[in-house]
C-alpha cells in the first residue's frame, strides 16, 4: 500500500493552516522542480515534522499566488492520520514548566516554526487548527481579497516598506483610477487580464475593486472576488494605473475586457506590490455545500458548458 492510500485508509484529521511569507525569494506558491517556492519549503518542514510517523503531508491552498506575490491571510489544509497528529503535537516534558500550551494545533505552529526558522523566516505559519466537517481550504472559499501598493510622486516613499510597494515617478490620477477600477466589478469573462492556461476558465466574479490614497499617500489598490486567474490582479492594477497616468481612458479597462482578447494597451504590473490579504469562506454548515458547488461549476466551465 503506497503512502498517500496508507493515509486515506487511516483515521485521518484535516488542520486548516493560517499562513503568511514575503514572496520575494519564491518562485510562487506550487512546487516546481529545482525552484524554492512556498509550498516546497512548507511540504519540507511538514516531512520532517512527521517523518518518525512515516507521513509527508500535502497542503491543499486557497490561492496559488504567482513568483514574487506576498501573502498575510493564506490559509492551507493538510491530511494526516489521527495517531500521527496525535504523536506529532504528544506535549514533551518541560513544556508546562516553560508555560507553553497543551493545544495540539499551538504545538503543531510552535514545531513547524522551529524547523523553518524562528527570528528570520519568510514563511511562517501562524495558527493551525482541526478543520470543520467539510471544510476545503480551496473549493470552500467564497471570495479571495488582495491589496496592491503603488507609490507614485505624491507618495512618501517609504525604504522599510520597498519590498511590497511599487514606485512610479509619476503623479497619478486616483480618482480616475477607482472610477475605471468599480467598472469592471461583476461576472465577467477576465481572458483580456488573463494569461491562458489549458482547460482553465477565465469566467470570474470580481466581487469589489477600488483604489483610495493612504494617510502616507501611497495608492492601494484593494480587490475581492471568488476567485482569481493566473496574473488577473496584476494585470487589472496595470490596466487602472494606465488610466491614472491618462494613458487610457477611464472607460477603456472595461471597454478592453468586453473584447475578451490580451492586449498591449497596458502593462501588467510587477509581482511585489501585490499582498493575499484575507480568504473569506461562509459559516461552518455551509463548508461541505459551498465545496461540492464550486468544484461542480469549474468542472462544467472546463467542458464549455459555462460561457
Amino acid at each position: 500500500m503506497d503512502e498517500r492510500a496508507a493515509v486515506e485508509s487511516a483515521e485521518t484529521v484535516r488542520i486548516r493552516l493560517a499562513i503568511a511569507y514575503d514572496g520575494a525569494g519564491f518562485a510562487g506558491w506550487s512546487r516546481q522542480p529545482g525552484l524554492r517556492t512556498v509550498q516546497g519549503v512548507l511540504e519540507e518542514a511538514l516531512a520532517i515534522l512527521f517523518r518518525r510517523a512515516g507521513v509527508a503531508p500535502r497542503l491543499t491552498v486557497a490561492g496559488r499566488t504567482d513568483a514574487g506575490v506576498h501573502a498575510l491571510g493564506q490559509v492551507a489544509h493538510l491530511d494526516v492520520p489521527a495517531d500521527a497528529f496525535d504523536a506529532v503535537t504528544r506535549a514533551r516534558r518541560g513544556d508546562a514548566a516553560a508555560g507553553r500550551s497543551s493545544d495540539p494545533g499551538g504545538v503543531l505552529v510552535r514545531r513547524l516554526t522551529g524547523i523553518l526558522g524562528a527570528s528570520d523566516a519568510d514563511v511562517v505559519v501562524s495558527r493551525a487548527e482541526p478543520a470543520p466537517d467539510g471544510f476545503d481550504a480551496r473549493f470552500s472559499a467564497i471570495w479571495r481579497r488582495y491589496e496592491y501598493r503603488v507609490a507614485d510622486a505624491a507618495a512618501i516613499r517609504d525604504p522599510l516598506a520597498r519590498g511590497r510597494t511599487v514606485w512610479l515617478p509619476r503623479d497619478l490620477d486616483e480618482a480616475a483610477m477607482d472610477a475605471a477600477a468599480r467598472s469592471l466589478t461583476g461576472l465577467h469573462d477576465f481572458a483580456a487580464y488573463c494569461k491562458p492556461r489549458e482547460e482553465a476558465t477565465t469566467i470570474r466574479t470580481l466581487q469589489d475593486y477600488r483604489w483610495s490614497r493612504r494617510e502616507d499617500g501611497v495608492l492601494a489598490a484593494e480587490l475581492q472576488a471568488d476567485a482569481f486567474c493566473h496574473s488577473m490582479v496584476r494585470a487589472l492594477v496595470g490596466a487602472c494605473v494606465a488610466v491614472g497616468e491618462g494613458r487610457l481612458d477611464p472607460d477603456d479597462p472595461a471597454r478592453l475586457l468586453a473584447a475578451r482578447e490580451r492586449t498591449s494597451a497596458f502593462k501588467v504590473m510587477p509581482a511585489k506590490g501585490l499582498v493575499l490579504t484575507e480568504v473569506g469562506y461562509p459559516p461552518d454548515a455551509e463548508l461541505a455545500a459551498r465545496a461540492e458547488q464550486t468544484r461542480a461549476r469549474r468542472e462544467l466551465r472546463v467542458d464549455g458548458v459555462i460561457g
